[in-house]
């Protein structure tokens, strides 16, 4: 493809060389660059991109992509663009002719729920005999074929050329969790979306966003790139997304009066009934993950499904069957005590699922969390007081502290807790914590391990180490047989 094809309609500050040049790929990271290539220059947060333009030439860059005035030898072609991000997002989406028009596109986004309600889409989709794709937090998937995910949502060259990879394997529809990170930063910019979600928004990432405002309109963006909407107005900020939204929506709620409702909610231990009200009809209900959240995360699913012409038949089927990795998972003990795992990392995920396990525990909820570090630290001491007031015991412990101190880390999150005149221990190594909520469990107790939910690693300042809960909790157990 010849460069002055791939930025036809891109807005341009000014063009220094010839744009009548083949281009043989295009690459974000200097190292990947080979001859041919256009390297864009990201101005990243913490590395600028500009900054590795020589190495970038020296490995055979054909033209770059920048968004400030850069010196570069003779026969390099230079575009200057206001913004580099929306830039690579346009020219990946042209060089990859498209790919997003080539199947229905579901995007899913929200503080919580995003993971769950792209499973079950997937799960009514299965059914429906149709080959899917999926990316998001826990997997990106391609039918069958699991690929690794290193973010929620990839950058925008990497996913253009997942939907590209897709096309090629073709899929028909790919449904994916997206960011608020990658609506802010123009990841899925020119992306071709058939439906948009909004599940829910509550504090979180205010590290990046800096004040709800921001983060709330990063959310709306989404909707200015779909066809269609389904947005959540139980949540209070849903109607402001119903507001501003740059497309048609439906509405879904609990409470609320809306296009899709859910009524008659019954909670069982292991799952949650209720009967769906919408616009295509009105079905009974079963989904195995507990929880009123779940509820919602359906409603998503049922109104995404019916959007795009899915029998009930279907869409019930597939919620039935419909598992998450790391979401309520009951990881089996033999024991005369249950373990759940999961995601819960915000002060509203960790209340649900407290919520949720206690409106059905025969004994004692405990429960066992920590808080990210280089994260909004103002969530740690709310997250704190939650368990505090619905935990019947709480140990706190590190999750991925990243390059902050864990005992700093704590010591927020006890702040918290201290207020609520809770029960609770602190201890810094999560596989000795969970080792002392397992050696100290009463007969029916319900131990609570969240924040990591599907992760299987976790993040210190010099290093990574693998960590999966289940595995964790499996060689405790095993190791507790043998002294017993």
């Amino acid at each position: 493809m010849f460069l002055k094809d791939l930025i036809t309609g891109l807005e341009i500050v000014g063009i220094e060389g010839s744009t009548d040049i083949e281009i043989t790929g295009i690459a974000y990271d200097s190292r990947k660059v080979k001859q041919g290539t256009v390297f864009t220059c990201i101005q990243g947060f913490k590395v600028d991109g500009h900054e590795f333009i020589p190495m970038a030439v020296q490995n055979g860059a054909k033209a770059l992509l920048v968004q400030k005035e850069v010196s570069v030898p003779k026969g390099v072609t230079v575009i200057q663009v206001k913004d580099t991000r929306y830039a690579t997002a346009y020219i990946a989406d042209r060089y990859f002719n498209h790919p997003s028009r080539n199947f229905n596109l579901i995007g899913v986004t929200g503080t919580k729920g995003k993971t769950t309600t792209t499973y079950m889409i997937k799960s009514i989709l299965e059914v429906a005999d149709q080959k899917v794709g999926m990316i998001g937090t826990v997997v990106n998937s391609i039918g069958n074929e699991v690929l690794p995910a290193e973010r929620t949502t990839p950058e925008s060259y990497d996913l253009q050329a997942l939907f590209s990879e897709m096309v090629e394997k073709k899929v028909n529809s790919v449904v994916m969790e997206v960011s608020s990170h990658a609506l802010e930063l123009h990841r899925v910019s020119c992306s071709d979306y058939d439906i948009g979600v909004f599940t829910n928004l509550s504090r979180d990432h205010l590290d990046f966003h800096k004040t709800f405002e921001n983060y709330l309109s990063a959310k709306i963006k989404l909707f200015s790139l779909c066809k269609k909407g389904l947005v959540n107005i139980d949540n209070e900020y849903g109607k402001e997304v119903a507001k501003r939204a740059q497309c048609p929506v439906y509405t879904m709620a609990i409470d609320a009066e809306a296009d899709l409702r859910a009524v008659d909610v019954v909670t069982h231990p292991n799952s949650i009934e209720f009967k769906a009200i919408t616009p295509w009809g009105n079905e009974n209900i079963k989904v195995n993950i507990p929880g009123r959240f779940s509820v919602y995360n359906a409603l998503a699913a049922i109104g995404t499904c019916c959007m795009m012409g899915q029998s009930f038949d279907n869409i019930k089927k597939g919620l039935e069957k419909v598992t998450v990795p790391g979401r309520a998972e009951v990881v089996y003990s033999g024991k005369d005590f249950t373990i759940i795992i999961d995601y819960a990392h915000t002060p509203d995920s960790l209340e649900n699922i407290l919520k949720t396990v206690k409106n059905y525990a025969p004994a004692r909820v405990v429960s066992l969390f920590g808080c990210g570090g280089d994260r909004d630290r103002t969530k740690r001491p709310i997250m704190g007081k939650i368990s505090g007031n619905l935990a019947d015991f709480t140990i706190i412990t590190s999750d991925n502290p990243r390059t902050e101190d864990p005992a700093a880390i704590i010591n927020d999150i006890e702040a918290g807790i201290k207020g609520s005149n809770a029960r609770y221990i602190a201890i810094h190594d999560r596989r000795e914590a969970i080792k002392y909520s397992i050696e100290h469990a009463k007969p029916k107790d319900i131990i609570v391990l969240a924040g990591k939910g599907h992760e299987t690693y976790q993040i210190f300042k010099d290093k990574t180490i693998h960590f999966d809960e289940r595995e964790v909790v499996r060689e405790i157990l095993d190791e507790l047989k043998i002294e017993d």
